[in-house]
């Protein structure tokens, strides 16, 4: 069949599948999608994963956001061909309901979050900071942040939340620190 060319019935469409293997979560995946299949598609649909939003579809607002092999990357604009042989992260990977993550704490004791819709994006990107960089300052947080929309707030919660995962993952590990940003205070 070439382009362009009419189709009888809708079988008559060869879909061109492809089988990939991924490890989503910690879980070795080996699944067959359609090249054009979006990532976050893969994981919505075809995972159940539905903690990785859609919002804009065009990488602007970062609800869409996974790690990939650690790293953020908005999976609305990403094939999920691409992932194959990668580690990839959703929310649902973060922590168990008995046991958070530090990140997913500090959105809760610093109420960094109003709807949720931004939340699994935000927590990822923070995520993928603090491995980075463990004592981040809040311009640094920021900065991370910033292809992450939240139409809700005014980011203050959030920031505090990721400084708040910082201390709590420091080696003091109390989650509060002399200043209250995540650095000690200098004499």
């Amino acid at each position: 069949m070439r382009y362009g060319e009419p189709v009888d019935e809708v079988s008559d469409v060869v879909q061109d599948e492809r089988r990939i293997t991924l490890t989503v979560n910690g879980r070795r995946r080996a699944v067959e999608v359609e090249p054009r299949l979006l990532l976050a598609h893969l994981l919505r649909e075809g995972l159940g994963l539905t903690g990785t939003h859609l919002g804009c579809d065009t990488t602007s607002c970062g609800a869409c956001t996974v790690l990939v092999d650690g790293t953020p990357v908005k999976s609305c604009t990403m094939l999920a061909v691409q992932a194959d042989g990668h580690e990839v992260t959703t929310v649902e990977g973060l922590g168990t309901p008995s046991e958070l993550d530090p990140v997913q704490e500090g959105f809760s004791v610093e109420h960094g979050l109003q709807c949720g819709f931004c939340t699994p994006g935000m927590m990822l990107t923070s995520k993928a900071l603090l491995e980075r960089n463990p004592d981040p300052s809040e311009d640094e947080v920021r900065w991370a942040l910033s292809g992450n929309l939240c139409r809700c707030t005014g980011y203050q919660n959030i920031v505090k939340a990721v400084l708040w995962a910082a201390r709590k993952q420091s080696p003091a590990g109390n989650g509060a620190s002399a200043n209250g940003s995540g650095r000690e205070a200098e004499s």
